[in-house]
């Protein structure tokens, strides 16, 4: 899959053609800032990518998972398929930004990126088509619901987003505040950790503060739980492996002179090795029916894997690490061992083809937009945007000999 670009690419530049972009860019990005919808409600958002599409002509398909779109460019010449992959739901967040393009639906924020990755994909299906008589193969744009949980990505699998045509390979990317605008972060294998979630009600016998020998402690259980839990990592994972057990909720207890007789607990594993899966959930309740058993408490608990690890194709990885080489203009550059324990449904596209998620640098320090993601002051440096089409236009120009 290439494309012929209208003039010679220059090491650590953006085109002017996506230069020019960068204005009406920022505008869609704002728009959809404004207007922020939650997980398989992205109506609004769903609408506008489709009325651009429509506007330009570009063939595509809708209601994927109920609001997901999926834009199809076919090149002149046939070839491999590239997907590319952008997310658009907000998060349950109160915006604390004083900007004009503040949300204007209350509870709800654009407060990790997704709005610019909606309007990086427009713009880059808005290029591509503009080049399609220049284009071998033909790119797959995913617009997706619901990354923020439960995810959309499987759902937009099983009803065959990958299909007709078939992908070959697919790409994403995710603007990163944990990286300075004009960085990338990218390698090969774990970018991003695995996901699971877990409950525990304990059941235990409640009683005067005074008179412990009549009761059992749900509060004591509790606490040796959560301690205990802490082993997992420390003791039964391989040290060169990195793994995480939160327990992140200890609910217990309504009177400093009662005994509790029940505790609640909650919490989230995160790893990078496939192989753990299903191991660490089972530790878990080892240790809780253990520590349940030998205090004489009752446990009930509810344990979900969400998000596999998102892991990156070496090959694809490559054909991403060279395009960026040629576009980042900082003196940082390339990040090459950029990790986080976050997680991202992006995993189940890798699942299915070979592909590479990487971190587009966007916080601005000397601008105050450096907050974390899902922080209710987030925000980014927009300059990002047209880094971004770029980006995935030279990974599209360079695709047909890594696929």
């Amino acid at each position: 899959m290439t494309v012929s670009p209208a003039q010679p690419i220059k090491t650590s530049k953006i085109r002017p053609e996506i230069q020019n972009l960068q204005e009406q860019l920022v505008k869609w990005r704002r728009g959809i800032h404004q207007r922020p919808e939650l997980a398989f409600k992205e109506k609004l958002t769903s609408e506008f990518v489709i009325s651009k599409l429509q506007e330009w002509g570009i063939p595509h398909q809708t209601k994927i998972a109920q609001t997901g779109v999926a834009a199809i460019i076919e090149g002149k010449t046939p070839g491999k398929v590239l997907g590319i992959r952008a997310d658009m739901d907000a998060l349950p967040i109160d915006e604390e930004n004083e900007v004009s393009y503040r949300s204007q639906h209350d509870g709800i924020m654009h407060a990790c990126g997704h709005d610019g990755h909606t309007a990086i994909a427009l713009g880059t299906a808005y290029y591509l088509w503009q080049h399609r008589e220049n284009l071998t193969g033909t790119v797959k744009i995913i617009f997706q619901p619901a990354e923020e949980r439960p995810g959309g990505a499987k759902p937009m699998i099983e009803e065959g987003v990958l299909k007709n045509p078939d992908v070959d390979a697919i790409i994403g990317l995710h603007l990163w505040n944990n990286l300075p605008l004009g960085t990338i972060g990218v390698r090969e294998g774990a970018l991003m950790a695995a996901v699971e979630l877990f409950q525990c009600q304990i059941q235990g016998k409640g009683g005067h503060g005074a008179m412990p020998h009549q009761t059992t402690d749900a509060i004591v259980v509790g606490s040796q739980v959560v301690n205990a839990v802490q082993s997992i990592v420390a003791r039964n994972i391989d040290p060169t492996d990195s793994a995480v057990v939160t327990v992140g909720e200890f609910k217990a207890g309504s009177a400093m002179n009662v005994i509790a007789d029940s505790a609640y607990l909650s919490g989230t594993v995160r790893y990078f090795n496939p192989a753990l899966e299903g191991y660490i959930g089972q530790r878990v309740e080892e240790i809780i029916a253990g520590t349940c058993q030998s205090h004489g408490a009752s446990y009930n608990l509810n344990y979900w894997r969400i998000y596999p690890p998102v892991i990156n194709n070496p090959r694809i990885t490559e054909l991403v690490r060279s395009v960026a080489n040629n576009v980042v203009e900082t003196p940082i550059g390339v990040v090459p061992e950029c990790q986080t324990m976050g997680g991202e449904d992006m995993s189940f596209f890798l699942q299915e083809v070979p592909g590479c998620y990487f971190f587009l640098g966007a916080a601005n320090t000397s601008l105050g937009l450096n907050y974390p993601h899902h922080h209710p002051r987030f925000d980014f440096d927009e300059t990002a945007l047209s880094m971004g089409v770029e980006m995935f236009v030279r990974c599209v120009e360079q695709a047909e000999n890594q696929l």
